[in-house]
């Protein structure tokens, strides 16, 4: 089979694609590429193995990230959780990933990547080898809205969402500038209380304005403040938790399970059938036990690298990256937004 290079941001079939194949995601999207392309100039492409002019059969969609200080590679997808390879059989995808490999090759990458979620891409061949391993939770959204409350954790979740409502939590969502930029200020401190930068604020408009509707932002206040916030993005019959940001000082009042029971209940209401947590790095053993409290089950997410020669590529001391958490921790806010501007278009 011979395989073609389309960029999906101008190819109309992919979009079509994308909205018709069962596996596809939000992060499949032409609009979350876009944000990608717009923020930190990652030129998306697709491998298929359908001839231009005809209906797109398979597909898989890679960013090319090319960074003075990491290196060229190819990635499906940057900043992405997972991203299933769109190929419904084991030819269609060995054929894709073997020009992948030539590709990344030919262009002097550090390496392709692949993040599989939900078995596809677990057929590559041995020298597409495992690389970073996550924990990645999906909470079913088909049983009736009171089996899905109980269901939450009794004292972790249920006792602090009616905290919450006991406290009058006042609740906004939507994807507007101000709703934004509380978001913003709510990250900027949960990232410094994680010694980390936090993302580009320019990152979220553009996903703001290039997800549309299919974007939305939830706040828990009290009174006039903002104490919890959560990111989320709709695609068919799936809603996506992204980020989540709370001020600290006002965690017993329950905002962060509040909002995550509101989103819930609207996503159930939409007719979704499944709310993706995301994923889970395997030490945060915090951010794990949430999850499991609000009663979705746990798989193995395994990250997938193919090297143009098969050796361990360089990793970031742990002692370097200790320096590096202590020196954000210092760091005033505008020089650790700026940090954030700077580094964040180097990981991808």
């Amino acid at each position: 089979m011979t395989v073609f290079a389309v960029d999906p941001l101008t190819d109309k079939r992919w979009d079509e694609f994308q909205l018709s194949h069962p596996r596809a995601g939000i992060f499949h999207t032409c609009g979350w590429l876009q944000a990608l392309q717009r923020t930190y100039d990652y030129r998306p492409v697709a491998f298929t193995t359908s001839e231009p002019g005809k209906t797109l059969a398979n597909g898989m969609v890679f960013c090319e990230v090319n960074s003075w200080a990491t290196g060229r590679r190819l990635v499906s997808l940057p900043f992405s959780d997972h991203c299933d390879p769109l190929a419904d059989s084991a030819a269609e995808e060995a054929e894709i990933l073997a020009q992948v490999c030539r590709q990344a090759a030919q262009d002097r990458c550090r390496y392709a990547e692949i993040r599989p979620a939900s078995g596809a891409g677990e057929r590559p061949a041995a020298d597409w080898r495992p690389s970073e391993t996550f924990l990645l939770h999906v909470l079913p959204l088909n049983a009736p809205l009171e089996r899905v409350f109980s269901n939450l954790h009794k004292d972790c979740i249920q006792r602090k969402v009616r905290r919450a409502e006991k406290e009058e939590l006042r609740y906004e969502h939507g994807r507007s500038g101000p709703l934004l930029s509380t978001f913003y200020g709510l990250l900027l401190r949960t990232r410094r209380r994680h010694c980390l930068p936090p993302q580009p604020f320019l990152w979220f408009r553009n996903l703001a304005e290039s997800m549309g509707d299919a974007f939305n932002i939830r706040v828990a206040w009290k009174d006039q403040q903002p104490v919890a916030a959560i990111l989320t993005l709709s695609c068919k019959s799936t809603i996506t938790y992204k980020y989540g940001c709370s001020d600290e000082r006002y965690n017993h009042l329950g905002g962060t399970p509040f909002l995550f029971w509101k989103a819930m209940q609207e996503a159930w209401r939409e007719g979704k059938q499944q709310f993706d947590l995301g994923r889970s790095d395997a030490d945060n053993d915090g951010l794990i036990k949430f999850k499991d409290r609000l009663g979705a089950p746990r798989t193995v997410l395994s990250y997938r690298r193919w090297r143009p020669e098969a050796t361990a590529g360089a990793s970031c001391p742990a002692w370097l990256a200790q320096i590096g958490r202590q020196v954000f921790h210092r760091l005033p806010d505008p020089l650790l937004v700026a940090s954030g501007r700077l580094l964040y278009r180097h990981i991808g």
